[in-house]
């Protein structure tokens, strides 16, 4: 069997910078002892809490929130492939 995928209107936007989408966050690294302190180093990535986990978020990637409101990344050629303006 066949199937089509229901046309269905969502919100996405486009993730370039912290800010761009307030549920994306910094991961953090593991602790280290830097001068008798103990630090949290963030890992210079960036990610996004989805129904499956925690997905990273890379620049040009779609944050989108789904029929449940729900978000989850998705990647720019994926995001123009399946995705078209909704007038």
């Amino acid at each position: 069997m066949k199937f089509r995928k229901k046309p269905v209107v969502i919100e996405a936007t486009q993730w370039f910078k912290m800010g761009d989408h307030p549920m994306v966050y910094e991961v953090m690294g593991n602790p280290k002892e830097i001068n008798g302190w103990i630090r949290i180093i963030p890992t210079g990535e960036y990610a996004i809490k989805t129904l499956e986990g925690h997905h990273i978020v890379s620049t040009g990637d779609w944050i989108i929130t789904g029929v449940k409101g729900e978000h989850y990344p998705c990647k720019s050629d994926i995001f123009e492939m399946t995705y078209e303006v909704a007038e």
